[in-house]
């Protein structure tokens, strides 16, 4: 004890030793000059002498009367005073006295709580009051107390310590023990039933928690200057050379920041904004993070420091910089633009930042939701500035762009309507404002009644029709009207617009090759008087619209009602006109459209219509492209008019006359065919060529033969495409047609012949055969080509390698060609063409099969492979191949000649 507790215990015998009530009375005045532990220490030393040694100090009367007045407060005096003055006989009844007064104190203990949690708030409210407001206030008392600190960190005093949980306290409370402790600490210990203090062990007389505000002020200060000191510390720490010390000294700061708001606010005042953003250059990606997430806490924490984040030099380059990076750098970068896109003067610089638009665009599509959600808010903030919507669009974010477009002033909506003609989009791009509705605003303004607006609408569907699902919803929603009447009508438009609408209708007529069959059709002509009109134009107009024209009629005669529009175009006098075309020499796209449309209405048409205008001059103006010409499609549309021309002597004697062959020859010599359109080329030179072999003019097959033709087609019949196999069949079938006729007889008798080397014969032909002068199969080594094909999938070149392979047995060569294909093996590869999918080759190879089946020794080798799929048409072919396979298995002694399949 000390001497104040000695001096203490004086007063309290005086007040034992006058026990009157006005000494009681006076008590709780006397009371409140104790120190906060005497009556601790008085229980603990005195209470037992009381009770076990009655008389010794003071009188039972005197101690069970007025002892409880030391154990309850002032608000509690009343109570006591009200009581009489009856001794209390033992320890049992003061327990009694005790327990009654509980519940007295439990009946105003909620409502004492609150007024101890109503003054805490109007304390915290007189604070709060007390706290400086304007930055530079706060800067003064900052560097006032900043000048005073210590060196070193302060140790917290005894008293700061929880006697419950040992740490220094957040929220001291005290109780009616007089002892303090941290809030939560305390309420745990009452929830747990305790009533009485954790350090004395006293009961206690009620649960009301005091906040201790001097003790809290006096530790938050003690934190708050040691707080002061650490970010004080640190501060050098982070211009260290040393990497992993700059790491853990931001990391302490950012802790610290986490902690407090108090804290934040010491790190802004002592102005470590600069330097967190210098750190933004680091190449550390921990030292870029740490210093990224500190700016982001700070920014959140006051629109002051969002305005002092903004106003450092460049700090929005290395920001943005940061949001190409790792997805957790990338992610407090995007936090930290965002709260300072909050400030006006930041969300008008960022969108000037190189990248920064495409970036916070790839974020939108990011995976992760809140990356995806801030880069859209984002994007909203700085969707303000008309430049930003534009480079949104750029980057294929088109929605702000959209709804200016949609409901924007009309010089607005014309500025996002330019944007959409200049940008260059991607398809999925074109996609995108597809599927958001970009087309209805568009042909707003299409239909609009200024000039200019019409314009820009136009320029802008010019760059979006080239998607096929564009050009085909344009059609569905109109938009041909509009177009059509700017087409037609000189005075509604300029030159240059009127092109545009021609690329227009050129896309279109595109997009509708890419209809799909289990959707409603669209057409882009619907009339004869629409194709009148259109291709009227070709000789009103110039070359890009004509270019346009001949290239929608192209794509719309490979549609589903191509073959309608061709038969129009023929009947227009068409031809004549693209003949003309041909032989232009300036405009090579628009030569290059007609020819590609010349050659499509070749394909089906009247070969009357194409003997009318098709001269020696025009085969010449062919030639000359094919030979010319640097664009390959040009090239093999042109060779497919010469293959497609009508079969006439005099149209294939000029070809011959105008170099023909030598060109041909030209372009199969040619190994290199990786090209889609080089393949066409060779396609359609074999196609060509096939004219030329027909076995009705020999001295043609000749010149054929002598050009060394015959071996480049048993090479196609190997490495061609299935259209070059069949066109190299056919020729090849030609040539073997002529073979009997031109195979030279064997010399027999002569005595020169009995010395020289016997001359060997074709077993086919029977006769001395050359491949330039009998074009035989055989000695061309074809039949092992055209063999193979019979096994390959495409039913066109299998039927003329079929038909080639046929002329072998032809006529007299039966029982040679038959004997020949035993041995070659070709006969089962014909038999497996019974079973094909085509009807039409399985008459072919019934036809073959009948006539080599005539043969006895051929029936008995391979009858029984032939018998089922033989049977399996009687059962399920058509009536006219039934009979044939009757007949067939009437050879083979199947059925009866009498059957009634025949």
């Amino acid at each position: 004890m000390t001497k104040t507790h000695i001096v203490e215990i004086e007063i309290l015998l005086s007040i034992f030793l006058s026990p009157t009530a006005v000494a009681v009375k006076d008590f709780p005045r006397q009371r409140s000059s104790f120190s906060a532990d005497f009556f601790a220490i008085f229980r603990e030393n005195f209470e037992p002498l009381i009770w076990d040694f009655p008389g010794k100090i003071f009188s039972h009367f005197v101690f069970r009367n007025y002892y409880p007045v030391l154990l309850v407060s002032e608000m509690e005096v009343s109570i006591t005073k009200s009581a009489s003055f009856t001794p209390l006989a033992s320890w049992e009844e003061f327990k009694k006295f005790e327990e009654f007064k509980s519940e007295i104190e439990e009946n105003k203990l909620g409502s004492d709580m609150a007024e101890a949690r109503q003054l805490e708030q109007i304390s915290a409210l007189h604070e709060k009051a007390e706290t400086p407001t304007s930055y530079g206030e706060k800067q003064r008392r900052y560097l006032s107390k900043r000048s005073s600190l210590p060196r070193q960190l302060v140790a917290p005093l005894g008293s700061f310590y929880c006697p419950i949980t040992l740490d220094v306290m957040v929220d001291p409370v005290e109780i009616s023990s007089s002892r303090t402790f941290e809030r939560s600490a305390i309420e745990r210990w009452f929830a747990d039933g305790n009533r009485y203090c954790p350090v004395t062990s006293s009961p206690l007389n009620d649960l009301v928690l005091r906040p201790n505000r001097n003790l809290r002020q006096s530790i938050e200060e003690w934190r708050e200057m040691n707080n002061m000191i650490t970010i004080v510390s640190i501060k050098p720490k982070l211009q260290s050379s040393e990497e992993q010390e700059v790491i853990q000294s931001l990391q302490k700061l950012h802790d610290l920041c986490t902690e407090h708001e108090l804290n934040r606010e010491l790190v802004s005042l002592e102005d470590y904004i600069p330097i967190l953003v210098g750190l933004l250059y680091a190449k550390s990606r921990e030292t870029r993070t740490l210093a990224l997430a500190i700016l982001y806490i700070l920014a959140k924490d006051s629109h002051d420091n969002t305005e002092r984040i903004a106003k450092v030099d460049n700090v929005l380059q290395p920001i943005v910089r940061s949001l190409a990076r790792q997805i957790g750098e990338s992610k407090l970068a995007l936090q930290l633009l965002l709260q300072l896109s909050r400030c006006k003067e930041v969300r008008e610089v960022i969108g000037t930042i190189q990248g920064s638009i495409l970036l916070l665009v790839s974020l939108l599509n990011s995976d992760d939701s809140q990356a995806s959600g801030d880069a859209k808010e984002l994007l909203d903030n700085l969707s303000f500035l008309h430049q930003n919507v534009i480079d949104m669009a750029k980057a294929n974010y088109f929605k702000p762009l959209l709804q200016l477009l949609s409901s924007g002033p009309d010089n607005v909506r014309m500025i996002m309507a330019d944007t959409l003609s200049e940008i260059k989009l991607t398809d999925h791009g074109k996609l995108s404002l597809f599927k958001d509705g970009a087309l209805e605003p568009l042909l707003k303004l299409l239909c609009h009644d200024d000039l200019e607006m019409k314009g820009v609408a136009v320029k802008a569907l010019q760059n979006l029709s080239s998607l096929p699902e564009y050009g085909l919803l344009m059609i569905r929603e109109g938009a041909l009207g509009p177009l059509f009447e700017i087409l037609y009508r000189h005075s509604l438009s300029s030159p240059s617009m009127r092109e545009q609408v021609a690329v227009i209708i050129m896309n279109l007529a595109i997009s509708t090759n890419a209809q799909e069959s289990d959707h409603e059709q669209v057409s882009l002509l619907e009339s004869d008087e629409d194709v009148f009109k259109l291709f009227s134009l070709i000789s009103l107009t110039g070359p890009d619209i004509q270019r346009c024209i001949l290239q929608a009629f192209h794509a719309i005669c490979q549609s589903s009602s191509g073959s309608n529009i061709r038969t129009m175009l023929r009947q227009l006098s068409a031809v004549q006109v693209l003949v003309q075309l041909c032989e232009l020499r300036n405009h090579v796209e628009v030569r290059a459209s007609a020819v590609k449309l010349f050659h499509c209405l070749t394909e089906d048409g009247d070969n009357a219509v194409f003997q009318e205008h098709v001269d020696e001059r025009c085969i010449g103006t062919l030639l000359r492209i094919i030979k010319t010409s640097d664009d390959e499609e040009e090239i093999a549309a042109a060779m497919g008019i010469v293959s497609n021309l009508p079969l006439d002597s005099d149209i294939t004697q000029c070809l011959l006359d105008a170099g023909a062959l030598d060109i041909i020859c030209t372009f199969l010599s040619d190994g290199n065919i990786n090209s889609r359109h080089r393949q066409q080329v060779s396609e359609n030179a074999v196609k060509a060529l096939c004219r030329f072999t027909v076995s009705t003019n020999q001295e043609w097959q000749k010149r054929v033969a002598k050009a060394g033709f015959i071996p480049l087609l048993v090479q196609l019949l190997v490495s061609g495409t299935p259209l070059t196999k069949k066109s190299a069949a056919i020729s090849i079938k030609q040539f073997s047609e002529s073979s009997t006729a031109l195979s030279k007889p064997i010399k027999h008798g002569t005595i020169w012949c009995c010395l020289a080397a016997p001359q060997r014969g074709c077993p086919v032909h029977m006769g001395i055969c050359t491949v330039d002068s009998s074009f035989c199969i055989l000695e061309a080594n074809a039949l092992e080509p055209l063999l193979r094909i019979l096994s390959e999938n495409d039913v066109g070149a299998a039927e003329a390698s079929l038909d080639a392979i046929n002329t072998l047995i032809d006529g007299e060569k039966l029982q040679s060609g038959c004997k020949l294909f035993a041995e070659r093996d070709a006969i089962p590869p014909i038999i497996k063409l019974l079973s094909s999918s085509s009807a039409h080759l399985q008459e072919k190879a019934l036809l073959v099969l009948e006539r080599i089946f005539r043969l006895v020794e051929m029936k008995q080798m391979y009858a029984q492979s032939a018998e089922m799929p033989l049977v399996d048409i009687t059962q399920r072919g058509t009536s006219g191949m039934k009979s044939l396979a009757a007949r067939v298995l009437a050879h083979l002694n199947v059925l009866g000649e009498q059957s009634s399949f025949f």
